[in-house]
C-alpha cells in the first residue's frame, strides 16, 4: 500500500462513528481498573497453596508469568490503538481469524466471567460469614448480586467509581503489608522480628525446595491470579481518551506486577518461613498473624471480600458488553444490541446476572470441590482469550508489514516475536493443566463448551449464512 493509501486508512480511523456507549471512564478509573485487574483472590488466597507446593520459587513463577502477561497486554495495546472497540478480543478474532473465531472468543469470554461471577459471589458470602455467621450464605450472595447489578445498570461512571474504590482497598492492603514487612526486616520489631530474614528465601531446602518440576506445576494457578488484566481492552469503547489512557494503563503493568505480586510475596516469604504456609489459608492472613497484628485476619478478610466483589462487578460489566458485541455481529439475539437510557447494555447484563444467580444456588448445594472446578474453567477460558489476542496481533503485524493496514500508534516492542513467545508459554501451561488430575476437568469442560458452540455455529450458518461471512471492519473514532 502506498503512503497516500495509508494516510487515507488513518483518516478513516479518525472519522469513524461511535458505538453508542457513554465515554464515561476517565484516566483515573481506567488506571485503577487496570490495577484492580492485576490483583485478585488468586493472590490473596490462592498463593498460600502454591507456596506450599513451590516454596520461595513461587516468586520466580509470578515474575515469569508477569513477563508473559506484559507481552499479551502490549499485543492487545497495539490492536486497541489500531481500532479501539468495546469487546475488543472478539472483534479482533473476527477480523483477523474469521467470523467463527470471533463468535467462539466472544462467547468463551462471556463464559469466563459468568463462572468467575458464580465463584466470587459465593466466596464473598463465605467471607461475610466470618463476621455474621447467623446470616444464611445465599442471602448475602443475593444481596451482593442485586446491589452490583443495580450499579452496573445506572451508568458506566458508577461502575468505574465502584471499581476505583475496590481497587484502592486492595492496593492499600498490599502496600501496607509490604511496608510493615520491610519494617520488621529492617528494625526487627514485632513477634516475627527474631526470625524474619532475607535468608528465609533459601535457608529451608533452597530456593526450589520441591524441585523445578513442582514449581512449574504452579504456573496454572499463577495464571489464574492474572485473569482479568485484559479487562482494560473491554473498557476501550467507553474510555474518554483511549489514545492516552490505554497505553498508560498498559505500560504501568510491569511495575504493578513487580510491586503487588513479586514484591508482596518476597516480603511475606522473608518475614515468614515458607514451610509455615498451607493450602486454604491466605498468606497475608498468616503473615499478619505471625507479625502479631490482632486485627490482621479481620483486615485481610475485608480486603479479600472487596477483591471478590470487584471481580464480580467487572464480570457484570464485561459480560453485558460482550453479549452486545456478539448480537451486533449476528451471533447472539439482536435484542442484546439495545442500550438503556443510561447507555448501558442492560439486557445483556441482566441475562448474565441470571446465570450468575444460578451459580449461587449451585454453589450452595454442591460439594466444595465443585466450587474449585468453576475457577479452573475460568482459567481455561482465559487462556483461550489470551491466545486469540496474541494470534490476532501476529496476523495484524503481517498485514501492516504487507501494507494492507495502517500501523498502530502504540506498537508492541519486538513486533511479533514476543507474541510468539507468549503463545508457546500458554500452550506449555495448557500441557501442565492436562497433566494435573485436579485441573484437567477444565479441559473436559472446554471440550464440551467447544462442541456446544460448534453446534450453535452450524445452526447460525443455516439460518443466516451472511453472519458467517467475513466483513470489513468498522473503525472507531479515536481522540
Amino acid at each position: 500500500m502506498e503512503k497516500g493509501a495509508l494516510h487515507m486508512a488513518s483518516e478513516k480511523v479518525t472519522d469513524a462513528p461511535e458505538e453508542g456507549y457513554e465515554r464515561g471512564l476517565g484516566s483515573r478509573q481506567v488506571q485503577m481498573i487496570a490495577i484492580g485487574g492485576a490483583i485478585g483472590v488468586g493472590l490473596f488466597l490462592g498463593a498460600g497453596a502454591n507456596i506450599a507446593k513451590a516454596g520461595p520459587s513461587l516468586i520466580l513463577m509470578y515474575a515469569l508469568a508477569g513477563v508473559i502477561i506484559f507481552f499479551i497486554m502490549r499485543a492487545l495495546g497495539e490492536l486497541l490503538l489500531y481500532r479501539p472497540v468495546s469487546g475488543s478480543f472478539a472483534e479482533y478474532s473476527r477480523e483477523f481469524l474469521g467470523p467463527f473465531f470471533g463468535y467462539f472468543t466472544g462467547w468463551t469470554y462471556w463464559l469466563m466471567w459468568v463462572v468467575t461471577g458464580m465463584a466470587e459471589l459465593t466466596a464473598a458470602a463465605i467471607y461475610v460469614n466470618y463476621w455474621f455467621p447467623s446470616i444464611p450464605q445465599w442471602v448475602t450472595a443475593l444481596v451482593f448480586l442485586v446491589v452490583l447489578f443495580a450499579a452496573n445498570l445506572i451508568s458506566v461512571k458508577l461502575f468505574g467509581e465502584i471499581e476505583f474504590w475496590f481497587s484502592m482497598v486492595k492496593v492499600t492492603a498490599i502496600i501496607g503489608m509490604i511496608v510493615i514487612g520491610l519494617g520488621v526486616l529492617t528494625f526487627g520489631f514485632s513477634a516475627a522480628g527474631d526470625t524474619a530474614a532475607v535468608s528465609n528465601l533459601w535457608a529451608f531446602d533452597g530456593f526450589f525446595p520441591k524441585g523445578i518440576g513442582s514449581s512449574l506445576m504452579t504456573l496454572q494457578g499463577v495464571m489464574f491470579a492474572y485473569l482479568a488484566v485484559e479487562l482494560v481492552g473491554v473498557t476501550a469503547g467507553e474510555s474518554e481518551n483511549p489514545e492516552k489512557t490505554l497505553p498508560k494503563a498498559i505500560n504501568t503493568l510491569p511495575w504493578r506486577i513487580a510491586l503487588f505480586y513479586v514484591g508482596a510475596l518476597t516480603v511475606i516469604l522473608c518475614v515468614v518461613k515458607w514451610t509455615e504456609f498451607a493450602g486454604g489459608a491466605s498468606p497475608f492472613v498468616k503473615a499478619f498473624a505471625v507479625i502479631g497484628i490482632p486485627a490482621g485476619a479481620a483486615i485481610v478478610n475485608f480486603v479479600v471480600l472487596t477483591a471478590a466483589l470487584s471481580s464480580c462487578n467487572s464480570g457484570m460489566y464485561s459480560t453485558g458488553r460482550m453479549l452486545r458485541n456478539l448480537a451486533e455481529s449476528g451471533e447472539a439475539p439482536k435484542v442484546f444490541t439495545r442500550l438503556s437510557a443510561t447507555k448501558t447494555p442492560a439486557l445483556g447484563i441482566f441475562v448474565s446476572v441470571l446465570f450468575m444467580g444460578i451459580g449461587v444456588v449451585l454453589n450452595y448445594i454442591v460439594p466444595e470441590k465443585a466450587f474449585g472446578y468453576v475457577t479452573s474453567v475460568a482459567t481455561g477460558a482465559g487462556i483461550w482469550t489470551w491466545l486469540m489476542i496474541l494470534i490476532s496481533h501476529v496476523l495484524y503485524r503481517r498485514a501492516v508489514e504487507a501494507g494492507r493496514l495502517p500501523a498502530s500508534s502504540f506498537p508492541a516492542p519486538g513486533g511479533s516475536v514476543c507474541s510468539y513467545i507468549a503463545i508457546a508459554f500458554l500452550l506449555f501451561v495448557t500441557v501442565l493443566i492436562a497433566i494435573d488430575t485436579d485441573a484437567r476437568i477444565s479441559l473436559y469442560v472446554m471440550a464440551g463448551w467447544s462442541a456446544a458452540l460448534a453446534v450453535g455455529w452450524a445452526v447460525l450458518k443455516t439460518r443466516d449464512p451472511q453472519v458467517t461471512e467475513r466483513r470489513t471492519a468498522e473503525f472507531e473514532k479515536v481522540g
